[in-house]
């Protein structure tokens, strides 16, 4: 038992596992009937070499690797945690590089190698309800980073009519081989420099807005049963305690 445990933990087993991860995808979208919605609005940006920053809900991460043109350089924000490293080494087999970061550990290090990679004319990509959720629910990491760099925010997701959704936090949609899939692209949503708290939390909810309407898009267009966003917990009203006080 202990020398399974060991392998299970080792470096190389996980290096062969992400591998194994990585030819899956690729076997997911090469048996697939693909379509692109609104692919016009990337092409654009990729045409002129001006950089955005890709989002997506983590539930829909697996074949977000086929929505890139990946002559292009990207940075994938991905937690520092174990399971966020899997992600990060199958991610690379495709050429993507990788930011470790997250909204509780490493974020101010990691909005620096992205802001200075969209100063470069490189592009980043960000899943603003990960790693932890709420499911569907933008936090305002990704608004400081549109902020920053005045550089626009692109949102992205994809659906397959052959696949599982997970009981995970994310709701992760594992597509299988021989399916129909889409892509599906939204709008650009810029953030001004001097934006204050009000309309942070503005352009934070029109962020969440977009991606949900084009994941729910998405599932439609493939006959899938759409999956709805985490219920946030109303506030306490005033003068009322908060739980656990």
């Amino acid at each position: 038992m202990k020398a399974i445990k060991a392998i299970l933990k080792s470096d190389s087993f996980r290096k062969v596992v992400c591998w194994i991860g990585s030819l899956y995808i690729r076997v997911v979208y090469l048996t697939g009937r693909w379509q692109v919605v609104r692919g016009e609005v990337p092409a654009q940006f990729w045409n002129s070499g001006e950089p955005f920053i890709l989002c997506f809900w983590h539930g829909r991460l697996l074949m977000m690797p086929y929505c890139w043109d990946l002559s292009k350089t990207i940075h994938m924000l991905i937690s520092e945690h174990r399971d966020g490293q899997l992600i990060a080494r199958t991610v690379g087999h495709f050429g993507i590089k990788t930011a470790a970061g997250s909204s509780s550990r490493g974020g101010a290090k990691a909005l620096r190698t992205m802001v200075k990679a969209l100063a470069a004319g490189e592009y980043v990509g960000i899943t603003p309800d990960g790693p932890r959720g709420p499911r569907m629910r933008a936090s305002d990491g990704i608004v400081h980073v549109a902020r920053l760099s005045g550089v626009p925010v692109v949102p992205a997701t994809y659906s397959s009519s052959r696949g599982k959704i997970l009981g995970s936090w994310d709701r992760f949609l594992v597509a299988w081989p021989f399916g129909r899939g889409t892509i599906v692209w939204g709008k650009p949503i810029t953030v001004p420099r001097d934006a204050d708290e009000a309309a942070i939390e503005s352009y934070r909810l029109g962020i969440e807005k977009e991606l949900n309407a084009i994941t729910h898009e998405a599932d439609e267009l493939v006959g899938r049963s759409p999956v709805e966003p985490a219920q946030i917990a109303d506030p306490p009203l005033a003068g009322e305690p908060e739980e656990g006080l």
